[in-house]
């Protein structure tokens, strides 16, 4: 049995109440610091390339701090807002008994967000005439405009690297994540390492060690699913196909709610552009976003924990029956509060 998978005893006293909540918060800690690990070692592949790119001097670390802070926070905010979509559908499902389903929801995220993902390359492609626009330093948006497109490939692999997240956290099976998010790492220090300090390929062999890493850690996680998940996983379905605009509109809202969270952080880097010494002020500020980055998310992967037991919670009618899924319903929310599902 999963992390996940067990719910507290009915409480009657206060002594009942005070152990379930010990117990409870034993399990979230369980469950979240696995996850928070996760996310973070995913989020430290770009601090760490800031941070070899640092060492080739102030112009290159203005344009990798903008890359990164700017262009690569955007895509990893619209694209965990978009995947957190799954952790509804897939936790339902999961809950319900309907493993089989996880599959098909996974592969209706990836088509989504691929989609999403193509739509965000102008950003990635026009990035000098946008930076100049919003009055940044002409040296500075011309070398961060290369790197942005330089890092386009790794901002792709997040299409399918979220999808892969939720659906294994949805069995509580976040050890694996953790694991292949910090070997991930390991592995992205030493390439960076190899590329730009052994080899000298600067900011391209950077770029290029970010964009190998990131998708390394996405196709280790699509591999483990294909490989070892086959309760969830059982093939390639054309169910994945079907509901796909309730499966969009849910994305999308989802999406709102985290973009609002991490995308103000990209915007402060830029308004310093305008200041006096334009490319020290892009740096220190880069850094500093960089970092206020690490801590959001710990909290993210932490908060996270939530959306894996809830689902166990609410999956539940009022009867406690549960919701039933099929490959050609769509969610939505019961009288009784419980994502019950209806045919499309």
């Amino acid at each position: 049995m999963g992390l996940g998978d067990r719910d507290a005893a009915p409480v009657h006293t206060a002594g009942q109440a005070a152990r379930m909540v010990w117990e409870e918060s034993k399990l979230l800690w369980g469950i979240g610091t696995p996850m928070a690990v996760s996310t973070l070692s995913l989020y430290a592949v770009g601090s760490v390339t800031t941070i070899f790119v640092g060492h080739l001097g102030n112009l290159p670390l203005a344009a990798a701090s903008i890359g990164i802070s700017v262009f690569s926070t955007f895509a990893l905010g619209f694209m965990m807002g978009m995947g957190s979509a799954l952790e509804t559908l897939c936790g339902q499902a999961f809950g319900a008994g309907q493993v089989a389903m996880l599959g098909v929801y996974l592969q209706r995220s990836w088509i989504v967000l691929g989609v999403a993902a193509l739509l965000m390359v102008p950003l990635y492609v026009f990035a000098e005439p946008l930076l100049l626009a919003l009055r940044q330093d002409p040296d500075v948006a011309r070398e961060a405009a290369r790197f942005a497109l330089y890092i386009l490939p790794g901002a792709l692999s997040l299409a399918v690297n979220f999808p892969s997240g939720k659906f294994l956290q949805a069995q509580s099976k976040v050890m694996v994540q953790a694991w292949i998010g910090v070997a991930g790492l390991g592995f992205h220090v030493a390439l960076t390492y190899l590329l730009v300090t052994v080899l000298g390929w600067g900011t391209p062999g950077a770029a290029a060690a970010y964009d190998v890493s990131l998708w390394a850690i996405a196709l280790c996680q699509s591999a483990y699913i294909i490989g070892w998940c086959k309760d969830g996983w059982r093939g390639w379905s054309m169910a994945a196909f079907q509901d796909m605009w309730a499966f969009v509109k849910l994305s999308l809202e989802s999406a709102v709610m985290l973009c609002l969270d991490i995308w103000y952080m990209s915007m402060i880097p830029v308004l310093t552009g305008g200041l006096e010494d334009a490319q020290l002020s892009v740096d220190s500020l880069g850094i500093c976003m960089s970092i206020e980055g690490w801590a959001l998310m710990i909290f993210v992967g932490l908060n996270a924990a939530i959306s894996v037991r809830s689902p166990m919670s609410w999956v539940l009618d009022i009867q406690g029956q549960p919701c039933t899924l099929s490959s050609s319903s769509s969610p939505s929310r019961s009288s009784s509060g419980c994502y019950a599902c209806s045919s499309s």
